[in-house]
């Protein structure tokens, strides 16, 4: 199953995905292309990276000249606080150091901290990083962490997975420009959306199409499928790939603002490369006033209704081109259903479609009528072309 990973990592209560520079390299450098100043002194709060080991450090610490950072701060979250345990040791570059304390390393975060030439070499790279122990554990929602967040303009991680919603909301309560990533069912969340909708927050540059590949704990057990993809793609020994992680932000970046290129709908039944579109058409919905496209592709130029779209869409939105009406499941769509279905109907279309007793919530979702059978449809967004 696509899920495999993170849903085994879930139940392990482990968050420990580590991203790949070259990820975080291909993601930044589109935001460059769209604004080649975006980055040019400000403050970058990293709230969820071990400096020692983050390859998010490592990038804006060896490109803080050339992105003309104000200053940079890394935290990184106690070992033991993380629920997930590891064999773990201080690194030498910590052990090192004068202030490295026995006692602390255990159970306090860490600060690393980057905005001068410390060393005197005329560069301000990662050799001139400070570091010290923080009061707490590192925890992103403690006071310490969070005054942190309040100094910064702009806020890059990769956050705990499973603790993704409530980053999200410190990040909206404090009003702060973010890139992070995220599993893609994340868009569904009623935390979200919202904001999706309202052109709050929007997805990143990497398309859902490529995949990223993420470091893991040693002993972290991996699907074996996973395992070899990474493996494929160049990355050998604790890595896996995750084919439904995105980034999110509210960055702008040039492909947000690259309008899709369409057929019209007389066109699309003629010519699709879709069985489901050429020579039938679209279907429209039994409890929306929408027509059901179940692929991007297949958006018809020409149609001035509403139109449900997979969530895949996101990653093609361009908000010059499209309005975002909600999503099937959300109250803001409650005017565009023509119908509710009773119990007795959903437990009804559940046995016309699977032959046995059962039930089928029926609105929960778009709803076809294919051969009298009323089928639910995936998620679908909701959109108009403007």
């Amino acid at each position: 199953m696509a899920n495999d990973s993170l849903s085994a990592a879930k139940a392990a209560k482990n968050d420990e995905f580590y991203t790949q520079y070259y990820d975080i390299e291909r993601e930044i450098n589109a935001y460059l292309e769209y604004n080649p100043d975006v980055f040019r002194g400000k403050t970058v709060l990293l709230p969820c990276d071990d400096p020692e080991w983050s390859n998010f450090t490592l990038y804006f610490a060896q490109h803080f000249q050339t992105l003309g950072l104000k200053k940079l701060i890394s935290t990184s979250y106690a070992p033991d606080s993380k629920k997930y345990k590891t064999v773990w040791q201080p690194s030498l570059f910590e052990q090192d150091a004068p202030q490295f304390d026995p006692a602390k390393t255990l159970v306090r975060g860490k600060i690393f901290v980057l905005d001068h030439d410390r060393s005197g070499d005329g560069v301000i790279d990662f050799h001139d990083i400070e570091w010290q122990y923080l009061e707490g554990d590192g925890d992103f929602r403690s006071l310490e962490v969070t005054a942190l967040r309040d100094e910064a303009d702009i806020i890059v991680t990769n956050p705990p997975f499973s603790l993704f919603r409530e980053f999200l909301a410190w990040i909206v309560e404090a009003d702060k420009k973010c890139l992070m990533i995220g599993n893609t069912n994340a868009i569904t969340y009623k935390e979200v959306f919202p904001l999706i909708k309202e052109n709050r927050l929007w997805l990143g540059a990497t398309g859902f199409s490529t995949d990223m590949v993420f470091g893991v704990p040693e002993g972290t057990v991996v699907p074996e499928a996973y395992k070899k993809k990474a493996e494929k793609m160049g990355y050998v020994g604790n890595y896996t790939r995750l084919g439904n992680s995105c980034w999110f932000t509210n960055m702008e970046h040039g492909r947000r603002h690259q309008p899709l290129s369409l057929m019209t709908m007389d066109e699309n039944i003629m010519f699709s490369r879709h069985k489901d579109i050429r020579g039938k058409g679209y279907i429209k919905y039994d409890n929306y006033d929408a027509i059901e496209v179940p692929f991007v592709d297949a958006i018809p130029s020409d149609y001035s209704g509403a139109m449900g779209v997979p969530i895949t869409f996101l990653d093609k939105y361009c908000p010059e081109q499209f309005e975002i009406l909600g999503m099937c499941e959300n109250e803001d769509l409650y005017k565009m259903k023509i119908r509710v279905y009773t119990s007795a109907e959903c437990k009804q279309a559940y046995e016309h479609k699977f032959h046995r007793k059962g039930t089928y919530d029926l609105n929960a979702s778009g709803v076809i009528v294919r051969n009298d059978i009323k089928e639910k449809v995936y998620q679908r967004l909701l959109i108009r072309i403007l």
